[in-house]
């Protein structure tokens, strides 16, 4: 009997023996992926430390603490935004939308991908998006990097997926010695391919523009006489009030304010939009038909407007806030018809607008065997 209760003793310790040791197990198992995957994020840049100066009229730029821009992952980003390997059948690039021969956006409206296939909207503008708090029209990119992934895997733009274009890349000894060279590694990963496309992406600034030369540099001949009262115009609550969203600082000018806003593009004449914008990412009734707004750099040369591209030029993007927009339930508290403003006070805001327009940073076109490759 003692000998059956000792043997009874000895199955239950060995039993609970088992039970101990398959729990450590278990509950090792997720923290040894989850530092597997946190090791897989944690790539660095290597190379030459880059400090990306803002020309005058902007800020410093933000930098992810995560992806300090290098000399080398610069180089890497910018051969990659020309790169048509990132798309299914290589005729598509970054640059294909977002041309620095078109103010960094395109022509077309709406943007044209893979195979002639049509998107919905209007590529909206590279310039300044470092300053961006969140990317695309409707904002579902929390950031550069996750922005730069989404038009390579969607079917209507570069049409093919991560997957495939990391094992293009790996296959090229090129790439691989430049991915080695810009993050210490020849393992190549999505992540370090748009962490590279960011970097280059945070490099195209635009400023020092007449305007900035005259309000920030306090040359008070860099303006003409028409675009100094358009500027006025512009920041006047009472006349133009386009300062409101695009935000004019005591130290520099990002002309966005970073947020969204239903200005009646896209509404027909019962007020019914043809794209919900914001409200398809948060289902906020207050971001029903809303958009983020736009930085003005450069905007003389970023025709077509709007996020449908519905209006071919400055004039006729004017003409749509002299109208007070199209109305519909949702329009911005802001939006009031302009069309007190005499046709001079019109001319001389465009003036202003066209002061916006400056020289853009070098190096930021297609390396010259790129370049040389796409005659």
């Amino acid at each position: 009997m003692r000998t059956l209760r000792f043997l009874s003793l000895i199955l239950v310790i060995f039993a609970v023996t088992l039970l101990i040791v398959a729990a450590r197990h278990w509950n090792a198992a997720p923290s040894t992926v989850l530092a597997a995957d946190q090791a897989a994020t944690a790539v660095m840049p290597v190379g030459k430390p880059l400090t990306i100066k803002p020309p005058l009229g902007l800020p410093a730029v933000p930098i992810p603490a995560d992806n300090p821009p290098t000399a080398e992952t610069v180089a890497l980003g910018r051969r990659l935004y020309y790169e048509g390997a990132l798309s299914g059948d290589g005729t598509i690039t970054c640059a294909s939308c977002h041309s620095p021969k078109t103010g960094f956006t395109d022509r077309n409206s709406p943007s044209i991908g893979v195979g002639g296939k049509k998107g919905t909207r209007h590529s909206p503008t590279v310039i300044n998006s470092a300053y961006n708090e969140v990317q695309f029209w409707d904002g579902r990119a929390p950031s550069l990097e996750e922005q730069a992934k989404g038009p390579i895997a969607n079917p209507v733009e570069m049409a093919t997926s991560h997957d495939a274009v990391v094992a293009h890349l790996q296959a090229d000894p090129k790439y691989v010695a430049l991915f080695k060279e810009a993050w210490g590694t020849d393992h190549i990963t999505i992540d370090l391919v748009v962490k590279s496309i960011a970097s280059f992406e945070r490099t195209v600034l635009c400023g020092n523009s007449a305007f900035d030369r005259f309000y920030y540099g306090h040359d008070k001949k860099a303006l003409s006489a028409s675009a100094q009262r358009g500027l006025k115009l512009f920041m006047d609550p009472k006349k133009g009030n386009c300062a409101v969203c695009h935000t004019i600082g005591e130290k520099y000018a990002l002309f966005t304010d970073n947020k969204f806003h239903n200005l009646g593009v896209g509404a027909d004449i019962e007020g019914k939009l043809n794209d919900l914008g914001r409200y398809d990412q948060t289902k906020n009734d207050a971001d029903y038909g809303a958009f983020k707004t736009p930085t003005l750099r450069n905007i003389a040369q970023r025709a077509p407007y709007f996020h449908d591209g519905s209006f071919p030029t400055l004039k006729d993007a004017m003409g749509h806030y002299v109208g007070g927009g199209n109305a519909n339930a949702h329009l911005d508290k802001e939006m009031h018809a302009l069309d007190f403003l005499s046709f001079d006070e019109r001319d001389d805001i465009l003036a202003f607008l066209n002061s916006l327009t400056a020289k853009m940073p070098a190096n930021l076109g297609p390396p010259a065997d790129q370049a040389n490759s796409a005659k």
